[in-house]
């Protein structure tokens, strides 16, 4: 299980402070444990089987082995929630199989025509990922890749390397029942950033050969114990509160930050959780992300010596993900101080100074993850979300609406004559 410590040289908060704020927010735990009814229509998450019990898994599988056996390629178009949570984990753990290829997330025909030119020669699928079939992003990334798979498939076998995953009744559904793709769920009482374990996550991370199983497992176990713990011993609960008692401070950015390059795209994953969860009425901590040790040449430089902005929090994997020893080559580099050293004992001690630095100056959170695998993912989903939702009810906002995102829709739906 995860485990979390704090690094502040300044002791800005104390753990009796956080103990009594823990305490303070002993009700807001027992709303969300217990679930909320008026946000009934967003908590389809909470129960992790819901939407990844033995059935969908049954199926989720069934669909991912039909993929695999035709296709070189799978393209998933998505923006956003339909598609951070499954290209987190992808893009960090899949190494053989179906090629995952990304469509739906941008309005650029440069890196659209990039991506059709990915696809020629190769045999492919597509998902089009759509809650409610009206984001302009997939729509019309859907739109160009049927006219690609009309030129290369006759219309009976496009139609059976479409599939959608979209909400029961919406035109997208309908879309499908006419034109004989097939269709999945994308769960109602769910919202995009929440989905990764549904259709949404699974069947894209599935196709690509992810233990789906294990990271389902992962979520459940996390559920479990946050579940089950009292507002003193929770570990979300810890870190919801420590945030916002920063926040208190003044600190208004959250830096999420490892040593593992494995983690990129759960950044972005990350990023959107509590940006769109906690961004509102004029409320909010902001959710910034770097990758190091590369950007402790960009933005470690701010860090040390500039505005007491934010908090810092690492991503701390305990388990040696892979082995790599320098060698002496017997060429005079000044280097020979790492003659018989393993990267991740560089890598481990690049971590321990970065922390011991920028905790002078800053409050830094340390996430102790055992492992980088697809059960350590699901623990990390789940983790995040239930910590976000009560974070959230300590903030005194909705965690699960997103009304903001619509404001530039409006003028875009304008201009676009709709």
């Amino acid at each position: 299980m995860l485990n979390m410590t704090v690094r502040d040289a300044a002791h800005r908060v104390t753990e009796e402070m956080l103990l009594r704020a823990m305490r303070e927010a002993a009700p807001v735990l027992q709303r969300v444990q217990a679930g909320e009814e008026k946000y009934a229509d967003s908590q389809g998450w909470m129960d992790v089987d819901r939407w990844a019990g033995e059935k969908w898994l049954d199926q989720i599988e069934r669909i991912a082995a039909q993929v695999k056996a035709t296709c070189d390629a799978f393209v998933l178009i998505g923006v956003g929630g339909s598609n951070n949570a499954a290209r987190s984990v992808i893009e960090a753990l899949a190494e053989d199989g179906v090629e995952i290829i990304y469509a739906g997330n941008t309005l650029s025909p440069h890196a659209l025509k990039k991506m059709l030119r990915s696809l020629e020669g190769k045999e492919y699928a597509i998902d089009c990922i759509a809650k409610n079939f009206e984001t302009l992003e997939p729509g019309s990334s859907f739109r160009i890749l049927r006219e690609a798979m009309a030129k290369k498939y006759s219309p009976e076998e496009a139609a059976r390397r479409t599939i959608c995953t979209g909400t029961y009744g919406s035109s997208l559904e309908a879309l499908c029942q006419r034109e004989g793709y097939t269709f999945v769920p994308f769960p109602t009482d769910v919202g995009g950033r929440y989905s990764a374990f549904s259709f949404v996550g699974l069947l894209p991370m599935a196709v690509a050969g992810i233990d789906i199983r294990g990271l389902v497992q992962g979520g459940r176990d996390m559920a479990k114990l946050l579940h089950e713990a009292d507002a003193e011993s929770n570990l979300a609960l810890r870190y919801a509160a420590l945030r916002n008692l920063y926040h208190r401070q003044g600190y208004a950015l959250e830096m999420l930050a490892s040593f593992e390059p494995q983690f990129r795209w759960f950044y972005k994953w990350w990023v959107q959780l509590f940006a769109e969860s906690e961004g509102k009425d004029g409320k909010g901590i902001f959710p910034v992300a770097a990758e190091y040790s590369e950007e402790l040449h960009a933005v470690g430089q701010y860090l040390q010596d500039g505005a007491p902005l934010m908090f810092e929090t690492f991503l701390d994997v305990k388990a040696s993900t892979e082995s790599l020893i320098i060698h002496s080559d017997g060429k005079a580099d000044h280097f020979d101080y790492l003659n018989g050293k393993d990267f991740w004992d560089i890598n481990r001690a690049a971590f321990e100074a970065t922390v011991t630095a920028h905790s002078a100056k800053m409050p830094c959170v340390l996430l102790e993850v055992e492992a980088i695998d697809a059960y350590h993912f699901g623990q990390l989903f789940y983790f995040f979300q239930f910590a976000c939702a009560l974070s959230g009810e300590i903030l005194g906002i909705n965690p699960f609406d997103q009304p903001g995102v619509e404001a530039y829709k409006g003028w875009m739906f304008k201009a676009l004559g709709k």
